[in-house]
């Protein structure tokens, strides 16, 4: 079997699954934000829910909307901390405790070789360090608050194996933008992603988050790496100890094999309307922009706040364009400050805003007006998904979208 397989048989209690089969799984953690939480609370006290099948196995985030923007936010807000005092929920992060949610999962809870289910399709990310873990719906959500179990088809899987090194300026980003544009939106629908290869290797386990974070973009059901040295380092640096990493057995089978140079890949970027819209930043490089964001579960982290400060060291945002920066926790925004990434971005002319979703759903912050145009490091570029339908998003990596708001237009990184 390979390592999902493998994952999924240990939560079944199976010797071995194969693709296609419908199995039981044990869930060894679900989440939900203030988006799809409230939903599942509904749900979970209309399918007669009085008690949760675990409270320090439910993880509940407030990310989405901020602070909230207006009463009716407030009113969701209040009915989770309802829920949280009701049930006793363990781990529950509230405005200025957390950020993002997928972040925050990382940072604290997520463990190689687990079954993690989270209401956000980017709950995906997770399979940087190892884990099976998908997005789900808030009913499924409710049934898991209930049972702790939940229903899967094994995928089958995908092996990309990509090769070479990674030039400068491009990104983890530029890959995976790359690869989704090979893919198109269907073309790994419900199939696992397994990342493999020497590049793979070489690149931070932020860098894998980021990979993992997209999958769902090409309609994967998840996307996965081998847990590695590197891995056992991200966990030790969190006050985990490493388990006995589940990997692919010598003879694992996948359903087919792809093979990518990473040498190959220069600065990409997905234009208005769809996640698979991908050309090189130098077939778009005429393009004027209105405002940058760095941010989000895909690009938020210290990693990417780094490369982005680097570029804007002593100079000056386009006059014309705005800049917002959102890192992806509190944690984040601490280290940040601590290395003085927050003043150089400041200096330049840039906005700092407190860790959340911000302008990628859409829902405050950042909001663009008709005929607008945002380049932003965030994961989807849909109609209508940061403020009005007849603005224009492109995503890109962060160092495209810091050159970008240096020259005011769509620019290659230098």
């Amino acid at each position: 079997m390979n390592i999902i397989e493998k994952i999924l048989a240990k939560a079944s209690d199976r010797r071995d699954v194969n693709p296609g089969e419908i199995i039981e799984a044990n869930i060894d953690k679900v989440m939900a934000n203030d988006i799809t939480a409230p939903l599942a609370v509904k749900a979970f006290k209309e399918m007669g829910g009085k008690k949760v099948w675990d409270k320090e196995r439910i993880i509940l985030v407030l990310d989405h909307l901020v602070p909230a923007n207006r009463d009716r936010s407030a009113e969701l807000h209040m009915l989770l901390r309802k829920f949280v005092r009701e049930q006793k929920i363990k781990h529950f992060y509230d405005v200025g405790r957390g950020g993002v949610c997928h972040q925050i999962m990382m940072e604290n809870h997520v463990k190689p070789g687990e079954v993690i289910v989270g209401g956000d399709s980017h709950t995906c990310t997770y399979g940087a360090i190892g884990s099976f873990a998908t997005g789900i719906g808030s009913t499924e959500v409710a049934s898991v608050f209930l049972t702790g179990k939940l229903w899967f088809k094994v995928p089958k899987t995908i092996n990309i194996v990509i090769e070479g090194k990674l030039k400068q300026p491009s990104a983890p980003k530029d890959i995976i933008l790359y690869i989704i544009g090979q893919f198109r939106a269907d073309g790994a629908t419900y199939m696992g992603i397994k990342f493999s290869g020497e590049t793979i290797k070489d690149i931070s386990v932020d860098g894998r988050m980021t990979l993992c974070n997209m999958v769902v973009e090409m309609g994967a059901k998840n996307g996965i790496i081998e847990p590695d040295d590197k891995t056992a380092l991200y966990l030790k640096e969190r006050g985990f100890t490493s388990p006995n990493f589940i990997k692919d057995d010598v003879d694992a089978k996948y359903y087919k094999t792809v093979y990518y140079d990473a040498s190959e890949v220069e600065p990409m970027v997905a234009c208005p309307f769809t996640v698979d819209n991908v050309k090189p930043v130098s077939e778009v490089d005429k393009v004027e922009i209105d405002q940058a964001v760095i941010g989000s579960c895909t690009n938020g982290r210290l990693e990417d706040l780094r490369l982005a400060a680097q570029i804007f060291r002593n100079k000056r945002v386009k006059e014309g364009v705005r800049v917002l920066i959102i890192p992806a926790s509190q944690k984040v925004y601490m280290d940040a400050m601590n290395e003085g990434l927050l003043e150089t971005f400041i200096k330049a002319g840039a906005l700092i805003c407190n860790p959340c979703c911000g302008p990628c759903y859409g829902g405050h912050l950042g909001l663009l007006a008709a005929e607008e145009v945002c380049i932003s490091t965030t994961n989807r570029n849909f109609v209508g998904r940061m403020g009005h339908p007849k603005a224009k998003i492109y995503l890109a990596s962060p160092a495209t979208v810091a050159s970008s708001a240096l020259t005011g237009r769509i620019s290659v990184p230098r």
